[in-house]
């Protein structure tokens, strides 16, 4: 059997799929990367994914959305002053420039990442971005076939940070040898197609033998009308072209796998909870502990049917064709 994790994007809504995963670790005896042959996640699924694989536990990656969430997305301050710093934002974000400066981002993925090289994962990982001057899809990997012989000296927190770069939130990244990248979110959102793919035609997988574990960052229920004029719906294209990929995504991932109506063959579990509409925005670090509240619930329903699939026993260690 072959295992896949796959983990959405979605901003400080990440907290939902590193407690979820914390979670299911307390139980393991070893970090749970290495219950995986492949790791997968896009935005702040990427950051997840990266995390996981250079060895840090799940609870770490947790203590960094904790701790570090209100100074990426300015909301250390309270009170009067932290309401003028929201409004000001807000009237930033509408008329000329992205919401935030990249720089708590920069300095929380340096502490914790350090000097790590994607070639120092101990897993398979796959990391959307997209290259915003070609329009064309940018996907970090470490060195798991012949070809990929680019990305593993790539350090790992530059594709965190180009994975987690949305556009209107952060300006462009720009990584080395001045390439402009930025959120993978935009084609990729949910990258369990893409990595059902990469195990298939990449790495030869059978497809009868792959188990994914895709997690979500939860899901607005959007009531919709019959019809809209631009102005009302263009605060919610994101959300609509976000949804769509996904599900379209989890299809792809279905058919190659042979998880379809009708067959007896359970190959993808889709974990992620529908939640209403706005509630839980993708910078509102106040709504922390009810992520990791509702992630910590799921997990414990969850438990009995994940562990004899995905933690009975850890994968084959990974061993890249080359090395930093």
């Amino acid at each position: 059997m072959r295992r896949i994790l796959s983990i959405d994007g979605g901003g400080i809504r990440g907290t939902f799929p590193a407690a979820y995963l914390a979670h299911l670790e307390d139980d393991l005896d070893r970090p749970i990367h290495e219950y995986f042959d492949l790791i997968a996640g896009t935005s702040t699924g990427g950051i997840i994914a990266i995390g996981l694989a250079m060895g840090l536990t799940a609870k770490e990656i947790l203590d960094l959305y904790e701790r570090r969430g209100p100074e990426i997305f300015s909301q250390q301050h309270n009170g009067l002053r932290g309401w003028a710093e929201r409004q000001a934002r807000k009237v930033k974000w509408a008329a000329w420039g992205p919401k935030y400066q990249p720089d708590g981002l920069k300095t929380a993925l340096s502490d914790v990442l350090g000097e790590r090289r994607i070639g120092d994962a101990k897993t398979r990982l796959m990391i959307p971005a997209w290259h915003q001057q070609m329009g064309a899809v940018y996907i970090f990997k470490t060195a798991h076939h012949e070809r990929l012989k680019t990305d593993y000296k790539e350090l790992a927190r530059d594709a965190a940070m180009a994975t987690a770069s949305a556009p209107t939130y952060f300006r462009e990244f720009i990584a080395a040898r001045d390439v402009g990248l930025v959120d993978g979110g935009i084609w990729a959102n949910n990258p369990t197609g893409i990595a059902v793919a990469e195990g298939i035609g990449t790495l030869g997988w059978a497809p009868s033998d792959i188990r994914i574990l895709s997690i979500g960052c939860l899901e607005d229920v959007v009531e919709m009308r019959d019809a809209y004029g631009a102005a009302r719906l263009a605060p919610k294209l994101a959300g609509l072209f976000m949804a769509g990929q996904s599900h379209g995504s989890n299809g792809l991932a279905h058919i190659l796998t042979g998880d379809v109506g009708g067959s007896n063959h359970k190959a993808i579990y889709r974990v992620s909870q529908p939640v209403p509409e706005g509630f839980f925005a993708l910078d509102d670090t106040s709504k922390i502990q009810k992520l990791k509240s509702r992630a910590f619930a799921q997990a414990r329903i969850d438990k009995p049917d994940l562990s004899p699939v995905f933690f009975s026993d850890t994968v084959e260690p990974f061993e890249p064709i080359y090395r930093c």
